[in-house]
């Protein structure tokens, strides 16, 4: 089983020397706390709650599982108590208002944590993760009485919270929701029906839920346009234990993250309360809909982490075969398998994708630091331009990170052979949990849509993509002529173009042939993803090859190491991306000609 370990030299690497993260919080309202002795302080305490408490849960909670017994969710040994000195260390307030009983520090620190919770134990991180959604909403929608009611004890983490909005009939399409909200003489609202895939939905880990529900008023319009948003505890305040017409149905029976409570909750004349205006429900529940995916992004790179730190130390003491460019180990039975180059291969990918899409995500928690700075210094106008930019990166974090994060867990297994394959070393389970990531919060291929159909060529006309790429191109003009960063300056030049033209292309095409939107979106988006990792790598291999030179924080190995993965993922998986944009731009034809009843002749 992979021991965690957190990686704060690489963290420390993008914090202080990449991105530059000292500078960028004194900018911010809610930025003067966050020194670099309390950054530092807070990533150390919580490295070491992650390594020596949440993450030796991660296999005993997989192998239990959580159970349903009387209508109460248990959660596996263990989890109650680490839970408990995560709520005593306040972390859950972390990033939230001190009026309420938070520390009031960035959010780009909540994702730190969120980062390192998940590669320790993402079942476990689900719980905490969960509440920070229902902390969001009622922050930002709730009224003074429902903030203090409901906000104080999700803050300090004896009450949790949920995301209701799944129903068995309907999943990313909402307008399908029949949740009914019948309002009552007092100002409540009795609400019926079932929701499905409720992470977090029921356990033993507080006291009190506060599910965040969407449903319909009588009079509400049909589709999206008709449904309302609700505040539905588990227990009314003040009645802690006392039915509220909430009930856990069953767990789910699940693939992966098995410790965390996958429920089917049922209202039954459940008294709930509106948050925000009438039939603007979903507008309340996306408004932190992009700082929700880039914590699920979190995960894309977690699984990479942790399955790297598994699949690293194996590939180091299983010996199997002479290397081929002869004996590395002779006086051993056979060498080393990092000796051979596709075990090396898969190595380096692990390595490129968890340190590349740390730094993606790094750098996208910023614009969700500036965004959140709108919220606090009440200004519309920085909120909305801080919340689109950050709307064009998390399609592109959640479905690429999500995707290649699944991918390079599989590699790890693969470094394992057959023993990858059985529990003992834990790389299949990491497959198992990293599978879910690319499904919830939207499937890679609403991530596509959300991406193509909406950010680029509806909402902005590509001006989205120029956007980004101008920073491509600054990068390749500045570093044409620098001898060692000259190979990749070239590169994003050509990524930059090339990335302008699919769009363009795209877009021409799509205003004679719809379809174009759908064939091309998942291509569109991993060509994004390619295009957005290799501006970071570049980054980072330029600050490796400066601090080198002048000196930084790390020994010359750490930096050398840099240097080396940024010119495999140049050379060995950039290449990638030309299949993905030469696919993107064929005809629609191949994938939509097939009439449905010709899909098969063998079974219907």
């Amino acid at each position: 089983m992979p021991t965690y370990k957190a990686p704060l030299r690489d963290m420390r690497f993008l914090i202080n020397e990449v991105f530059d993260f000292e500078s960028h919080y004194k900018t911010l309202p809610n930025g003067e706390e966050a020194t670099p002795d309390m950054v530092e302080a807070i990533l150390g305490e919580l490295a070491r709650l992650c390594e020596n408490t949440i993450a030796p849960l991660y296999q005993s909670g997989d192998e239990e599982g959580c159970k349903l017994e009387d209508g109460q969710v248990t959660t596996p040994k263990g989890y109650k108590e680490a839970y408990q000195e995560y709520v005593a260390g306040g972390w859950q307030g972390l990033s939230h208002p001190t009026e309420y009983g938070g520390q009031g520090l960035p959010m780009s620190l909540n994702l730190f944590k969120q980062e390192m919770l998940g590669a320790a134990n993402w079942s476990f991180a689900m719980y905490p993760g969960l509440s920070l959604g229902a902390m969001n909403t009622i922050q930002l929608h709730g009224d003074e009485e429902q903030k203090q009611t409901y906000l104080s004890k999700l803050t300090e983490g004896t009450w949790a919270g949920t995301m209701c909005l799944t129903e068995p009939q309907c999943g990313t399409d909402l307008g399908q929701v029949k949740t009914k909200a019948e309002p009552q003489d007092d100002g409540s609202y009795k609400l019926t029906g079932t929701k499905i895939f409720i992470s977090s939905g029921d356990h033993d880990l507080t006291e009190n839920i506060v599910h965040i529900v969407l449903a319909r008023l009588p009079d509400a319009p049909k589709g999206t346009k008709g449904i309302s948003l609700f505040i539905v505890p588990k227990y009314l305040p003040g009645q802690i234990g006392e039915d509220n017409g909430v009930a856990c149905g069953s767990l789910e029976k699940k693939m992966g993250i098995k410790a965390s409570a996958t429920c089917v909750i049922n209202f039954d004349g459940a008294t709930g309360y509106l948050i925000g205006p009438a039939n603007q429900g979903l507008e309340c529940m996306f408004t932190f809909m992009n700082s929700a995916r880039i914590g699920t992004a979190c995960q894309g790179i977690a699984h990479a982490e942790l399955a790297y730190q598994g699949s690293l130390p194996y590939a180091k003491e299983r010996r199997s075969m002479r290397a081929l460019s002869g004996k590395k180990d002779p006086d051993a039975v056979a060498d080393a398998l990092i000796h051979h180059g596709d075990v090396r291969r898969m190595l380096l990918k692990q390595k490129a994708i968890a340190e590349g899409g740390r730094a993606m995500i790094y750098f996208a928690a910023q614009y969700a630091d500036h965004m959140i700075s709108g919220i606090l210094e009440d200004d519309k106008d920085k909120y909305d331009r801080w919340d689109s930019e950050l709307g064009f990166l998390t399609p592109i974090l959640k479905g690429f990170l999500t995707e290649k994060g699944l991918e390079v867990a599989n590699d790890a297994m693969q470094v394992f052979g057959g023993h990858g394959y059985i529990k003992e070393h834990g790389m299949e389970q990491i497959v198992r949990d990293a599978r879910i990531a690319t499904l919830y919060e939207g499937t890679t291929g609403i991530q596509a849509l959300d991406l193509l159909g909406r950010k680029v060529l509806l909402s902005s006309r590509g001006k989205c993509v120029r956007d980004f790429s101008r920073k491509l191109l600054d990068f390749g003009r500045k570093h044409l002529t620098d001898g060692e960063l000259r190979p990749y300056a070239w590169k994003l030049l050509k990524i930059a173009a090339e990335w302008n033209y699919l769009t363009t292309r795209i877009m021409l095409v799509a205003a004679k042939d719809r379809e174009m939107v759908g064939t091309a979106s998942y291509d569109f988006l991993m060509y994004s993803g390619y295009a957005m990792m290799a501006y970071f790598w570049a980054l980072q291999a330029k600050v490796a090859r400066d601090k080198l030179a002048h000196g930084g924080n790390e020994p010359k190995e750490f930096y050398q190491a840099k240097l080396a993965t940024a010119e495999f993922f140049f050379e060995r998986m950039l290449p990638t991306a030309k299949g993905h944009a030469d696919a993107a731009l064929k005809p629609t034809k191949s994938t939509m000609q097939l009439a449905p009843e010709h899909f098969s002749f063998d079974y219907e």
